[in-house]
């Protein structure tokens, strides 16, 4: 499989704070964000990484169907980007592979199951279920594809805290699970939380 990956997003550990200023205490998403990138962070980083970024997010216990306030997810996500980058080619080469790990935990979800189900392994049917399948896991945010072809899409996402690279990793991963071969997608930030990704496959 072919996979090609472009971005704008600068991933920088200042834009993330300036994500993590704009969200309020009702943008929540689900605990199994929080515990996919503690896996991520151990497996690369070991147990003291592990106790740093669960220090900053100050959270200790993680119920991954609990709901959490995203600004507790921005600091863990930067702490663990510092952390991790030498390892992934850099910032935004985390943000990457924690939004693949995202994905593997929301697919092994009950929500994620859901959309499987409802998609049936067509790539469209499962862009099209994608947004109803993000409001079960966070609060905040609007995201549904327009069609520019039989297998090409753009993705929009409004008012989402994530970084376009980590969005890249989630919508790879969730196509890939559906088997798409010759898959590109090219993410690029149009303002501080909204985001767009060109998206093509065979």
């Amino acid at each position: 499989m072919h996979v090609s990956i472009e971005s704008s997003a600068g991933g920088a550990a200042w834009e993330l704070e300036l994500r993590r200023l704009a969200a309020t205490e009702d943008d929540t998403a689900r605990g199994m964000f929080f515990a996919g990138t503690l896996d991520v962070v151990g497996f690369l980083g070991g147990d003291g990484a592990v106790a740093r970024c669960k220090g900053v997010a100050g959270l200790w216990e993680i119920n991954p169907l609990h709901m959490y306030p995203i600004s507790r997810f921005l600091r863990m996500v930067s702490t663990a980007a510092r952390l991790l980058a030498p390892q992934l080619n850099g910032f935004e080469g985390v943000l990457r592979r924690m939004g693949t790990q995202a994905t593997l935990d929301f697919l092994a979800s009950m929500f994620g199951k859901d959309l499987m189900q409802t998609a049936g392994g067509n790539p469209r049917k499962l862009l099209q279920s994608l947004g109803d399948s993000y409001r079960m896991a966070v609060s905040y945010g609007d995201r549904y594809p327009l069609w520019t072809g039989e297998k090409s899409a753009r993705f929009i996402m409004r008012r989402d805290f994530m970084p376009a690279a980590y969005h890249e990793g989630v919508l790879l991963g969730i196509l890939e699970a559906v088997g798409v071969r010759d898959l590109r997608v090219h993410g690029r930030q149009v303002a501080l939380l909204d985001s767009e990704y060109e998206l093509s496959w065979k």
